[in-house]
This record gives C-alpha cells, sequence and structure tokens, in this order.
C-alpha cells in the first residue's frame, strides 16, 4: 500500500508539472511494456475503448467489469509506474468500481459523466473520490465531461460554457483534473483553461487536434490518445498483412517487442 501511495502521488504531481503530461494509451501488457521500455514514459494510462476491442466488444460498458479490471491488473502488475485507468462511467456504481480498480492496482482513472444531470454527475465524482479516501489513496481522478462529443448541434459556445460549469463542479468534488475530449482548436482550448483553471484541463489527441506542445503553451495538464494508440498499431499489422500477401518480407527494422 505505501508503493500505491506514492505512485498515486506521484501522478497527482505529474498533472502540476510545467510539462503538460503525455500519456500514451495502452490495452494489454505487452502493449505496456512497450511504452514503459521509453525512458519518456512517467505513467501508464490504460484505454477503455482498446481494451473493449481487444476482447471483441464494443465501447462503453459493454465489456463486463470484471474482465476489464482482470487486464488492467495484469498491466498494473507488469509496471512500476503509476496507472490510471478508464473506467468509462463508473459501471453503476463509481464508488465500488474505484474499489476495485484500486484493488487491481489502480491509483487514478477517468469517469465519463455522458451529459447525465449535473448534481447526478457531482455525487459520481464524489463516490470516486470518496472511495479512494476509505482505501488510503489520494486517488487521481481525471473527470471528463462530454460537453462537446455528445454536443449534437448546439453552439461551440453553449458547450464551452457547459464543460466549464461542470468542470469546476467535479474539480469542487475533488476531481484532480477535468478531461474535455473532442478536438478543441487554441481559441476553445484557451477559453476552457481560463474558466476550469491552469493546469486543470486535460485533452485527447486527435487527428486535427492541437499538438502536445500547443496544448501545453495554453495550460492544458495531460494529453491522452485514448483509442488512437491501438488504431495505428492495427493500421500497421494490416498494412504489413496486406505486403506479406503481396509477397513481400517483414521489415528489417522490425523490433523485437515482444
Amino acid at each position: 500500500m505505501t508503493t500505491h501511495v506514492a505512485h498515486a502521488e506521484n501522478l497527482a504531481q505529474l498533472h502540476t508539472a510545467p510539462q503538460i503530461l503525455r500519456l500514451v494509451n495502452v490495452w494489454d501488457v505487452v502493449s505496456a511494456k512497450a511504452i514503459v521500455a521509453l525512458p519518456e514514459t512517467k505513467a501508464i494510462a490504460t484505454a477503455g475503448h482498446s481494451i473493449a476491442a481487444t476482447f471483441g466488444y464494443k465501447d462503453g460498458e459493454n465489456i463486463p467489469l470484471e474482465v476489464m479490471l482482470d487486464m488492467v491488473r495484469r498491466i498494473a502488475e507488469a509496471v512500476d509506474l503509476p496507472v490510471t485507468a478508464d473506467l468509462d462511467a463508473g459501471f453503476g456504481d463509481a464508488g465500488e468500481t474505484v474499489r476495485k480498480a484500486i484493488a487491481a492496482g489502480v491509483v487514478g482513472a477517468n469517469i465519463e459523466d455522458r451529459l447525465k444531470p449535473l448534481a447526478e454527475s457531482v455525487a459520481v465524482v464524489e463516490a470516486a473520490i470518496a472511495a479512494g479516501e476509505a482505501e488510503g489513496i489520494p486517488f487521481v481522478l481525471n473527470a471528463r465531461t462530454d460537453a462537446f462529443v455528445r454536443a449534437g448541434d448546439r453552439p461551440v459556445a453553449e458547450s464551452i460554457a457547459d464543460a466549464i460549469e461542470r468542470g469546476r463542479a467535479y474539480l469542487a468534488a475533488g476531481a484532480t483534473t477535468v478531461f474535455v475530449p473532442g478536438i478543441l482548436k487554441a481559441d476553445v482550448t484557451r477559453q476552457l483553461v481560463e474558466g476550469i483553471g491552469d493546469r486543470k484541463v486535460s485533452v485527447i489527441g486527435l487527428p486535427g487536434a492541437l499538438t502536445a506542445a500547443e496544448y501545453e503553451a495554453l495550460g492544458v495538464a495531460r494529453i491522452t490518445y485514448g483509442p488512437m494508440t491501438q488504431r495505428v498499431a492495427l493500421t500497421a499489422l494490416q498494412d504489413v498483412a496486406k505486403d506479406l500477401y503481396a509477397d513481400g518480407a517483414i521489415p528489417s527494422t522490425t523490433r523485437a517487442l515482444n
């Protein structure tokens, strides 16, 4: 438990450092080991979408919690770094899910609001933080708001205001940062940071979004890549398969990472 607490404290500090925290998402033990082998890696983040896909489930809590947490446990046991997990919307009981995740070796998590009523969403954040306190862990919650990804056709200004209101409420309830997924351009990001707080906003790296360095300059605390990393890996796999079907050969630059 001492190591667990140290990992949680380390993860929290990484969110307040001047440099943006870059987390390259993993989905199984071998992908985690490949990322941990890089000296730039400071912590590990699991991708819920990618873990679900690995087992043949669609994203969105279709994978049984026990199956997902078993993979998270395997990842946590394979690395000696803080691990933060994607816990979707909390699987119906955020407090109990966080408790189980901590038992699996996790010291932080993403939990999404799916734009449920604010009071209900704040209660989820409070339950997650309380679970960490009960387990003696200063749990690092990256509270996600879907103010942009579930915005529909409402004006961007309304999504910004919604994200700021929710973000402030989640921070007041104990969250470490507020995750606002979407392709956030500079002006939108600037408004979110001004409204939620410097080094309090977390983003996702997507095609068409800003670079990590650009987000860092705007005061963003953290960037993750969700299912994108698995998609890159699967794209490489499919591309080499096409080449092999065409009588190609395994590239000589291939590294023995497994």
